[in-house]
């Protein structure tokens, strides 16, 4: 397993985890299995790998992996847990997914759910969805990934699975800003009804053919609820609007190294909907980016839900 080598305590972190078998950093109180060996040479760990799992903040894929470019085994596949978009020079956006194809020259599937990490390796009962376009490749990682408390569902409609994990983090911030003006769990439930609303008008607008039924699935609502009342977006933004703090300030004091995915993803949304002139057809997004820049005070998201297309 090739991890971002940091010190901890004066030590570094791969010692620690192949020592002590836990992630004191990032999962602490979570033994890790001892066959896992951490390595901080991410060729040392990748390059003979049959399949690929990617784990990391979106920011860091292009150059975490550049390592690894044109040097993978001929038939190796990857999964993708990454969250987020790429804004790209020419304008527009990619998937990250379709970020690592195009690097590492491999067919990429994407996993998603409502898969807290701190729960999760608790092994307290909870779904994911995998997206692949391959049958038998989304089996294989199924048979990889399932046991009895985390069920898997395969779902041929992978970019649908993957802009919904990212997009539930928008959602997410604009949850953390009802609670941190104490609008009660109505307010919230409005919140994720309307974001999903434009969760699914994005899929249908830029990447159409995708079915209403993966919104179902552990990737889409249930990933949206989970992430509207426990997620560090939805922890972070209710505690930007108590304090008044700047949110790259909230994120280094709340999140212990972690990396806070909405204000980023909001922000490559938007970027991508003012080019086309599309930020009115999804107001809650664009809020919640103009909220995160400080272009617009938190109040104004209770505005913007009043008026919302949805109800006009």
């Amino acid at each position: 397993m090739w991890v971002f080598e940091e010190k901890v305590n004066g030590k570094n972190l791969t010692e620690i985890i192949n020592t002590e078998h836990e992630n004191v950093k990032y999962l602490p109180g979570r033994k890790l299995p001892e066959n896992i060996v951490a390595s901080p040479d991410i060729s040392d760990a990748a390059l003979d790998a049959d399949l690929l799992i990617f784990v990391l903040p979106h920011q860091f894929i292009k150059r975490s992996c550049a390592p690894l470019a044109g040097k993978l085994k001929p038939n190796a596949k990857a999964l993708s847990l990454v969250k987020g978009f790429a804004i790209l020079p020419e304008g527009g956006v990619k998937l990250i997914s379709q970020i690592i194809e195009t690097e590492m020259k491999v067919p990429v599937s994407v996993l998603m759910g409502a898969n807290l990490a701190n729960e999760v390796a608790d092994e307290k009962f909870c779904e994911t969805t995998i997206g692949a376009t391959d049958t038998q490749v989304g089996d294989d990682f199924k048979l990889l990934f399932q046991t009895e408390n985390f069920r898997v569902s395969v779902v041929g409609d992978k970019e649908i699975v993957e802009i919904c994990g990212a997009l539930k983090n928008i959602v997410a911030c604009a949850a953390g800003f009802c609670d941190g003006l104490n609008m009660g769990d109505n307010t919230k439930a409005a919140v994720i009804r309307l974001g999903l609303k434009e969760m699914i008008a994005y899929g249908e607008k830029f990447y159409p053919g995708g079915s209403l039924s993966t919104y179902l699935e552990s990737c889409g609502v249930a990933d949206l609820i989970t992430t509207c009342y426990g997620g560090r977006n939805r922890r972070v933004s209710e505690a930007f609007v108590k304090t008044g703090r700047p949110l790259v300030e909230l994120e280094a004091e709340m999140l212990n190294g972690q990396k806070l995915q909405g204000p980023e993803t909001a922000a490559e949304v938007n970027y991508q909907l003012k080019q086309l002139g599309a930020e009115d057809e999804f107001p809650l997004f664009t809020t919640v980016h103009k909220i995160c820049i400080g272009a617009m005070k938190a109040e104004h998201l209770i505005e913007d839900l009043r008026n919302h297309p949805a109800h006009l």
